[in-house]
């Protein structure tokens, strides 16, 4: 039974009614996210002691967030996990190792933190099982970066775990955090309650005038109802708190609050401030070791007064009245004073058990540079980058940048500073300490370090062709120096600007290429990383003949290089996308496509890569939608998207728009492609116009709307890009002929020939031959389209099979072949029936009616029913997977698991894991990679 509201949360009713909610939701297993939001002062802490107090039969857990400019990796985290940490055992060995790390008891490759994120929703999943677990954290705005994003990642994966987690977030400072989750803003009491608050606070009845003026003046803010109260004179309530002349009645009330306590402390005894002070420059609280910062500098502690105006609080930690009641204290204490307090807590602290703390005091401390602490922070940030915590490094480089004597050093470590806030998304700051790192002097390597962290910036912030000069450059200088980094860096540069999506011209893809060839650059010590470069500048520069052959001779080291370290893990997650792109485009080869987005989508999850897995997810999506498994396909695109929205990643539209266009869903497609036209016309993000071309071209195909389509695949094949170009040239051939544009076809044909010779796959001579036949006649055009759906099929591009089949059909009706016409109509309307292809299947089955045949429509299959995850959890289960596998493949928890499984029991009328497996098969789509339709009639 929920208790009702405190009698002295006045005017808070409706939001305590929500927090009761939110308990009784928990307590029936229910998994509960809410972010209370306000200004300081508002109540959003009362709120979450009101719900503490509430929370009977439940765990509860906190975290409190302090202002302060100390970044401590996980510091906020292991606050909150301490409680559960005798369950770490208990965790699947990768999330074990990775929290371990995290939290500084296990030394290791610095772990992922969203497979931290991961490892803490299964500790806390694991510890609801006897009890409901409810986390609080208080002034969230300021837990160490690593810390909120973890949390928020794991606030947006839970679902079916008895998990609460309440979130108390300051605006305006924390408008940007949490977004998305839901809210619960507190606005000020209303004039009602905020009158009782006052009389309440003032012991007695106040005259109207002199009430409703004040209440007016606080905005309804209860912290400056009752701060301000405090203490004044009737007079001074009754003319209003500006006839006293103090500077505290200007500006925003929370700063008004906090210059009020300013104004409170100057009646204290120097001894109670400084005591405040070394309280206020130490965030973690620790009563021993304020006492020990006392004792040094020889301060016997007097709180006394302190504690009776309503501070502070002393106990086993230390508490102040209020963040504000802090941010006064440091604030107007005099600079020398700070330092003080600073180098007093820097000796009390224990050198081996807390050493990064010890050297931020030191560093605040120093009154000019200083060698000892700057290397002390160095230390540090080595130590946090092991952690996983590369905000904290930028933060702990960046002040020993600040505080080194030595211009050489100092640059080296502004330098590394800057690396480090790119790394932790923070480019504006990145570029301000490459510029302090530029007025250095720097080594050759650190030059060009410096020169490719200038394009890194560049590059993320505008997907331009700008950005290759300074990637050239770059990696000039470090071939310079010869250093193994400056093959990574070539490649880099042509990855850049086949993004960009040009290939010829001084900044193109090509003069990359023909850099990389020119350079003589020393190995990078990846083999498969120097042969993909060698591969792919042989594509540009050389030619298809040449470059083909030299790429698929990377494909093998690719697919079996074995990744010994983390760090090699991730460089190879890196360089993907770019083979990726060369073997789609120029191999035409599916099964490389397989290969390679398989091992990167096992690879990202293997280390709990998050930022990788999306993208990887996203490529072989693509692969599934050229099987013609749709279903498959949008549960990889489905769970990437939900990855990206969890990690704060934008979504890749890519395979979303091709599934679209494949199933032939206008409006989805329409909507998406124009909001992807202008961010290419913002970003200079040439690639997007060729991706759109083919897009819209497949999809008008299927649509039957061919003047459409063959203005979109003009787009796709006039681009200046390395992809998409071969692609929306089969588009462009289709479109033509059936608009009576024989010439552009023609003209077209050419191009596709020379494209694909050199591939010489199943999908190229597939293309190549199908292409061919929408231009032939007679026995030419009958080898050429059975040759089209042999080659296709022998490729596994099995919406090329259905689509050969189609145009097979509608090339056997013309020339009046009815019922050949009808095999092939009928293989292709079943095949794209099944994939849910309905563009495509609606225009098999016109043309089927045409030839006096009734087509039967397919009945809704209850595997349609499902949703994305639904799938993926079942499809995983059904193949043995144990829920705590499938949890760690998905990064959800087990209770996730079993909530889905459940959901698919019921959908699909069984109920055991035994029945999946035939469930699904029943459901499956027609021509996927494994049943190899070759059939030509």
């Amino acid at each position: 039974m929920i208790a009702s509201p405190r009698p002295d949360l006045v005017g808070r009713h409706r939001e305590c009614a929500a927090l009761d909610d939110l308990l009784v939701g928990l307590r029936e297993g229910g998994s509960r996210v809410l972010v209370i939001r306000g200004e300081a002062g508002i109540g959003k802490t009362v709120l979450l002691e009101y719900l503490a107090a509430q929370a009977s039969r439940t765990k509860v857990t906190r975290a409190q967030g302090i202002e302060a400019d100390m970044e401590l990796p996980y510091a906020s985290l292991h606050q909150l996990c301490a409680p559960f940490l005798d369950g770490l055992d208990d965790l699947p060995e990768p999330q074990r190792e990775a929290l371990r790390v995290a939290f500084g008891m296990a030394a290791g490759d610095p772990p992922d933190r969203f497979l931290v994120g991961l490892a803490v929703l299964t500790l806390l999943t694991r510890a609801s099982e006897t009890r409901p677990v409810l986390v609080l954290i208080d002034d969230a705005q300021w837990l160490d970066q690593v810390s909120l994003q973890t949390l928020e990642f794991v606030a947006r994966r839970l679902l079916a775990e008895a998990v609460a987690m309440v979130f108390a977030v300051r605006d305006p400072e924390g408008q940007h955090a949490l977004a998305g989750l839901p809210a619960l803003h507190l606005g000020g009491l209303d004039a009602s309650a905020a009158e009782e608050l006052l009389e309440k606070a003032v012991g007695g009845r106040l005259e109207k005038r002199v009430r409703d003026r004040f209440v007016a003046e606080m905005h309804g803010n209860p912290l400056a109802l009752l701060e301000f109260s405090r203490g004044r004179s009737a007079a001074e309530l009754a003319y209003g708190l500006d006839s006293s002349g103090h500077p505290i009645v200007q500006g925003p009330v929370a700063t008004r609050i906090e210059r009020d306590f300013a104004h409170r402390l100057r009646s204290l005894p120097e001894a109670t401030r400084t005591l405040l002070l070394i309280a206020a420059a130490e965030p973690v609280g620790d009563a021993r070791l304020l006492a020990r910062a006392a004792a040094t500098l020889k301060l016997t502690p007097f709180a006394a007064p302190a504690k009776t105006a309503g501070l502070i609080e002393f106990g086993e930690s230390v508490r102040f009245r209020h963040p504000l009641v802090r941010s006064a204290v440091y604030h107007q204490a005099a600079p020398e004073a700070r330092r003080d307090a600073h180098r007093a807590l820097a000796v009390a602290t224990d050198p081996v058990l807390d050493p990064d703390r010890r050297a931020w005091h030191a560093a605040q401390a120093a009154d000019g540079p200083d060698e000892e602490v700057a290397a002390g922070l160095e230390r540090a940030a080595d130590r946090a980058r092991q952690r996983g915590g590369i905000a904290a490094e930028a933060v702990l480089l960046e002040r020993a940048a600040e505080v080194t004597p030595d211009r050489r050093p100092r640059g080296r470590r502004a330098l590394a500073a800057a690396e480090a806030h790119f790394s932790a998304a923070a480019p504006d700051r990145a570029t301000e300490l490459a510029t302090v790192a530029e007025l250095c002097p720097l080594s050759t390597l650190d030059r060009a370090r410096l020169a490719r962290l200038r394009a890194r910036i560049l590059f993320a912030r505008s997907r331009s062709d700008e950005a290759a000069p300074l990637f050239l450059d770059a990696a000039a200088q470090f071939t310079a120096a010869g250093s193994p980094l400056a093959r990574e860096t070539y490649l880099e540069a042509i990855s850049a600007t086949i993004f960009a999506g040009r290939v010829h011209g001084p900044t193109g893809a090509r003069a990359a290429a023909i850099a990389a060839r020119a350079s003589g650059a020393p190995p990078s010590g990846s083999e498969a990383a120097d042969l993909l470069l060698d591969g792919v500048a042989a594509l540009l520069t050389d030619g298809y003949e040449t470059g083909v052959p030299a790429l698929r001779a990377a494909l093998e080291l690719l697919a079996t290089e074995e990744l010994r370290t983390r760090e090699s893990t991730v460089r190879w997650l890196l360089l993907v996308p770019v083979a990726l792109e060369a073997f789609i485009h120029y191999a035409w080869d599916l099964h490389a496509w397989d290969t390679l987005s398989s091992r990167a989508v096992r690879l990202a999850r293997d280390i709990g890569a998050l930022g990788a897995l999306p993208p990887a997810l996203i490529y072989a999506g693509g692969v599934h939608i050229h099987y013609g498994d749709f279903a498959e396909a949008a549960r990889m695109i489905d769970e990437a998207d939900a990855l990206a929205a969890a990690t704060g990643h934008a979504p890749h539209k890519y395979a979303t728009l091709v599934l679209a266009a494949w199933r032939g869903e206008a409006d989805v497609a329409s909507r998406t492609i124009e909001e992807a036209r202008r961010r290419a016309d913002q970003r200079g993000e040439v690639s997007l116009l060729g991706a759109t071309g083919y897009i819209q071209g497949v999809l008008y195909n299927g649509l039957a709307r061919y003047e459409e389509a063959l203005e979109a695949a003009r787009t796709g094949i006039e681009h200046d890009g390395f992809n998409f170009v071969g692609l929306s040239l089969v588009e462009h051939v289709e479109a033509a002929t059936r608009c009576g544009e024989t010439d552009q076809a023609r003209a077209s044909l050419d191009r596709l020939v020379g494209l694909t010779r050199a591939a010489d796959s199943g999908w190229a001579r597939g293309a190549r031959a199908r292409s061919q036949a929408l231009l032939a006649d007679g026995d030419e055009a009958d080898r050429l389209y059975r040759a089209a759906i042999a080659e296709f099929g022998r490729g596994g591009v099995t919406v090329e099979v259905a689509r050969s089949h189609l145009l097979y059909g509608e090339w056997l009706r013309r020339t009046h072949r009815r019922s050949l016409a009808r095999e092939h109509l009928r293989t292709a309307h079943e095949m794209f029936d099944g994939m849910r292809a309905h563009a495509f299947a609606e225009r098999a089955r016109r043309e089927l009616l045409a030839t006096g045949e009734h087509v039967r429509v397919r009945k809704a299959e209850v595997i349609s029913a499902l949703t994305p995850q639904e799938s993926q959890v079942a499809a995983l289960a059904a193949d043995g997977m144990t829920n705590a596998r499938i949890g760690a493949e998905l990064f959800i928890s087990p209770h996730t698991v079993e909530w889905h499984l459940r959901k698919v029991y019921t959908k699909l009328g069984i109920n055991s894991r035994r029945a999946l497996p035939g469930a699904l098969a029943s459901t499956r789509p027609m021509g996927r990679k494994d049943e190899g339709i070759v059939q030509v009639g």
